[in-house]
């Protein structure tokens, strides 16, 4: 059945003009009566009045005129009146049907959004999905350190779906990129499927903050506790940071600059973060103890997202060293893998077929990575996770299908870039874009799927370009932050919402609803 919003004006709308139109005609006849009522009825008057002389008496005669021509003229201004409102309403009802937007009535649709326009409202929504998705982690991970299991599990799943979401907007949105698909029509549902799958990763997180602030219970008894957790988790960093300096400084001694760039600055990126917690703690005290419980719970908030972030940096360069040991440790063995790779090519152990010039080409290229591989052993610092990357990619290029040493290689170094990228991001969300959090959602996936060349390229991608979006942001540790320490860092790094001229509400558990739901006054 065809909708009547589609055929045009409904059947009703018809129906009420035509009762209109007889309105005005039952108007026009009764006006015509009244016009014609004293016609008809001059007969049936009474005789005139004869004086007993027989003659007709004088002074009835203008009477009868002078009524006359009252009769007339009031019935006819009436038949006007009556024209004249009938066509004016006429007039009016048609003006208000061609500009009605009223249920059954079509109107005249909006101007369709370019493709400009749709597309800087994908770009926005998966900021902004994005950052809920990152900061409902930030307060889950206090949360989970407080409650048991069971309890956190709902809070859990939402975030899970919802991370879900945002990783199929961000696959689709990197498909547009691509020019997949090519039809502009298949593209503009694209970009609605972008916009709608963040739409819905936020509606699941809105859904169970309302949970989550029961069982925190911040503005009540719950806020001690909170604060306790919060304190317990500054204080265990404040601790290990001068750990992760020593460990710094032993990382510049035994690599090259380039191998300890991915952490330059990281450690006091995590000073100013716990500078700035330190003093939203002490806030949250004072206004617990005046009993205002809804500004310490946002004080709080704002300081247990600065401990998040500081936890992020000083683990980031603890996560290298690490990484970076395990690489010297499985560079000898990469190379006896690598020269065993090759030996096998040479044999004619290829999977893929080449012709002999370029099965040729890639030999030489192999053989001369390892030979610059193993100069840079005995020469010096080197950077044991690039040696690794090269290697890996060398031997890659042979595609003997064989994995051993070298794909283990190829995996130790996707995951630290991968790692790398993804913390970069969390601790700098307030200035990067979209593409670099699109292509870090690729790299995750390409890891997840065993592809860790192409993990490793797509990760150091998106690192370049959140690097040139902090860049062009600008860097907050150059800013005069005055009477508020570490605030210009707190809102480049998403702590706060930048909403205000103190910097905003926190960021918490939740959507675009809800996530900045906990609101306070700066402190003087």
């Amino acid at each position: 059945m065809t909708s009547s919003l589609i055929r045009g004006r409904p059947r009703c709308a018809k129906a009420h003009i035509w009762v209109r139109v007889a309105h005005a005609v039952v108007g026009v006849v009764v006006g015509t009566g009244w016009l014609v009522l004293p016609v008809m009825t001059v007969g049936a008057q009474d005789p005139v009045p004869v004086t007993p002389g027989g003659t007709v008496a004088s002074a009835t005669a203008p009477h009868q005129d002078e009524t006359s021509a009252v009769d007339l003229l009031l019935p006819l201004i009436a038949v006007v009146a009556a024209v004249g409102l009938a066509g004016y309403g006429y007039l009016r009802r048609t003006r208000r049907a061609r500009t009605r937007t009223t249920p059954g009535i079509v109107s005249v649709a909006p101007p369709a959004p370019t493709p400009a326009d749709s597309e800087r409202q994908a770009r926005a929504a998966l900021v902004l999905a994005d950052d809920c998705v990152r900061t409902s982690r930030e307060e889950l991970s206090f949360v989970q350190d407080r409650f048991a299991r069971r309890d956190t599990e709902p809070l859990v799943q939402a975030l899970r779906a919802a991370e879900t979401e945002l990783a199929a907007a961000c696959a689709i949105w990197r498909r547009y990129e691509q020019g997949v698909p090519e039809d502009d029509v298949a593209r503009r549902q694209a970009l609605v499927g972008v916009v709608g799958r963040c739409a819905e990763a936020g509606r699941r997180l809105d859904a169970q903050a309302p949970a989550l602030d029961r069982l925190r219970d911040l503005e009540g008894p719950g806020l001690a506790r909170a604060l306790e957790v919060a304190e317990g988790r500054f204080r265990e960093l404040t601790g290990r940071t001068p750990t992760a300096e020593d460990t710094l400084t032993d990382l510049h001694d035994r690599c090259t600059p380039a191998a300890v760039a991915p952490v330059t600055g990281y450690l006091e990126q995590a000073k100013d973060r716990l500078l700035f917690a330190t003093t939203r703690l002490n806030a949250a005290r004072q206004s617990a103890d005046a009993g205002e419980g809804a500004r310490a719970a946002g004080q709080l908030r704002a300081a247990e997202g600065a401990v998040a972030q500081a936890d992020v940096l000083v683990t980031g360069v603890e996560r290298l060293a690490t990484e970076l040991r395990q690489a010297a440790d499985l560079v000898p063995a990469a190379l006896t893998g690598a020269e065993a790779e090759i030996a096998a090519a040479r044999k004619g152990g290829v999977a893929v077929a080449l012709t002999s010039g370029e099965l040729h080409a890639r030999l030489a290229h192999a053989d001369g990575v390892l030979a610059a591989v193993r100069r840079e052993l005995t020469a010096g610092p080197y950077d044991p996770l690039d040696a690794l990357r090269r290697i890996a990619r060398a031997v890659e290029r042979l595609e003997t299908g064989h994995a051993g040493a070298p794909s283990a290689a190829a995996l130790l170094v996707a995951r630290s870039s991968v790692a790398g990228a993804e913390d970069f991001v969390t601790v700098h969300r307030g200035a990067v874009g979209p593409q670099a959090r699109v292509r870090l959602a690729e790299a995750v996936r390409e890891l997840g799927a065993g592809h860790a060349g192409r993990a490793d390229d797509t990760a150091r991608e998106a690192r370049d370009v959140a690097e040139q979006n902090v860049r062009a942001h600008g860097n907050p540790h150059t800013s005069a932050d005055g009477d508020a320490p570490g605030l210009a860092a707190a809102v480049l790094g998403g702590v706060l919402l930048a909403e205000d001229p103190d910097g905003g509400p926190p960021a918490g558990y939740g959507g675009p609803e809800t996530r900045g739901r906990h609101r306070f006054s700066a402190p003087d």
